[in-house]
């Protein structure tokens, strides 16, 4: 990847998880894959035509105990062989994702738990392959 490109994807990464109004679950996490099942619900892929077909974007990052990000989000792994482009798209969609989901609204017990400690998530789009199997 260039590095221009890597630059700018952390940078919108920085930026919309700094600088937004969220939309928070109302239901208090109680759990790990409760955090995971939140985060997957605020995850939005790229446009088809901005996409790739199985890509894969991991990202780590660290909450406070009251659910706020700490830290900035880490992009640890994305599918080989995507374009530049198409590594930026995904990395927009998982910044529009922490600005839509943080802070998230941890219980106590789970706040305790997971404060300061990495947390990481993968996400896969699967909808060209999707939409293969359902053609004719």
């Amino acid at each position: 990847m260039r590095k221009g490109h890597a630059l700018v994807g952390l940078a919108v990464l920085t930026t919309a998880v700094r600088g937004a109004a969220a939309q928070t679950p109302q239901l208090p996490l109680n759990t790990l894959n409760e955090v995971s099942a939140a985060l997957r619900a605020c995850w939005v892929p790229p446009p088809l035509d901005q996409s790739r077909a199985g890509m894969q974007i991991t990202v780590q990052m660290s909450f406070r105990r009251n659910g706020e990000l700490f830290g900035h989000p880490r992009i640890t792994f994305e599918s080989a062989g995507a374009s530049d482009d198409e590594r930026l798209a995904y990395r927009v969609a998982v910044a529009k994702m922490i600005k839509r989901c943080a802070p998230l609204p941890f219980s106590n017990a789970l706040g305790n738990a997971l404060a300061g400690r990495p947390f990481t998530i993968r996400f896969t789009d699967q909808r060209k392959f999707r939409q293969a199997e359902k053609a004719p």
